[in-house]
């Protein structure tokens, strides 16, 4: 008989508590013991369950075709691709959505545009989906032919920009995912994306835009995302989405108190790196992903750690001091 789930509502963040014969947490805590180092009695399976929309609002030249062609090839290429030594389950692959918006024809069958990456991760003992990233790329250029397969080889420095983008992308939502469920365990990920940096940065057929520092100015393209993140003194943000992940958002459904104590815990470690590096890209990224979660999550709070809530993401987050502000209402 199937078992039922209960429901526990929150101000709009509505958990659903399922049995707990699904412990999807425990899928990257124990990776170690799933490598596949050269086995056959595995069957390998991509780490993403990717949707791909490719959108075209202003374009008149080229046939719709080919880029119905390039949607299905990039979602071939994303879920498709083994990213990692890792084995997934079916239900254990990490959800995100791509949706690459072309805003110009170029020549030589070149394009122009900007691309939205989006990733969620499962919390512990519900059917609730947290934001991991929500970023929107606005320096993307890259060529395409109808019929062009979408290849990357990982260690090559002439590798096309669009797999090489899409690539950077795969490494960063994985590695995001793994730093929620252990402690810095993104960082083999990390450093992959970084390797795509420096390869592109030092090729002499790749000069697209979004993988040098000075690159679109104010810090805020791929090449500052991967700093941040590997950064010293960002390593205590990545301690503290382990900490909002595992020690707060998977113990909500079980004690929400204790769960809203590691996520403040967490907020009071952001902070902190938000003011030892200053404008960091990263602490916007985390802003922009989770401002409409931490508004629903505590509006049912102490006015005590309502009040602290707000007074760290207005001040690390000054653009939407508005939308916390709502959590005191």
């Amino acid at each position: 008989m199937r078992q039922c789930a209960s429901m526990l509502s929150l101000n709009g963040l509505t958990l659903y508590i399922m049995p707990k014969k699904r412990v999807l947490m425990f899928k990257h805590l124990l990776f170690s013991a799933f490598l596949l180092v050269g086995s056959t009695s595995l069957i390998a399976q991509g780490e993403l369950n990717a949707t791909v929309r490719v959108n075209t609002p202003q374009l008149q030249k080229t046939d719709r075709k080919v880029f119905d062609q390039l949607e299905a090839s990039l979602r071939e290429f994303i879920n498709n691709t083994k990213w990692t030594n890792d084995n997934f389950e079916q239900d254990e692959r990490i959800k995100c959505n791509f949706i690459l918006t072309i805003s110009k024809e170029l020549d030589n069958n070149g394009f122009e545009g900007e691309l939205a990456v989006q990733s969620t991760r499962p919390v512990y003992g519900s059917g609730y989906e947290t934001p991991l990233i929500s970023y929107l790329d606005k320096d993307v250029v890259f060529s395409y032919e109808q019929n062009q397969p979408i290849e990357f080889i990982r260690d090559a420095t002439d590798n096309p920009n669009l797999p090489a983008l899409f690539a950077f992308y795969a490494y960063l939502i994985i590695g995001m995912d793994y730093d929620s469920y252990a402690q810095y365990g993104g960082e083999p990920y990390y450093s992959t994306a970084e390797k795509i940096v420096t390869n592109i940065q030092n090729s002499n057929t790749n000069s697209t835009p979004g993988w040098r520092p000075a690159d679109g100015g104010k810090n805020r393209n791929r090449y500052w995302i991967i700093e941040n993140l590997l950064n010293p003194r960002v390593k205590p943000f990545r301690l503290a989405m382990y900490t909002y992940y595992r020690n707060g958002l998977d113990v909500f459904s079980s004690n929400p108190d204790q769960a809203k104590a590691a996520i403040l815990e967490a907020l009071e470690d952001v902070d902190k790196v938000s003011v030892a590096y200053l404008n960091s890209m990263i602490i916007q990224m985390f802003s922009y992903a989770k401002k409409d979660e931490l508004v629903e999550l505590w509006k049912i709070a102490p006015k005590v750690q309502k009040d602290r809530v707000i007074q760290i993401m207005t001040r690390i987050d000054p653009a939407n001091s508005q939308r916390y502000r709502e959590i005191g209402l």
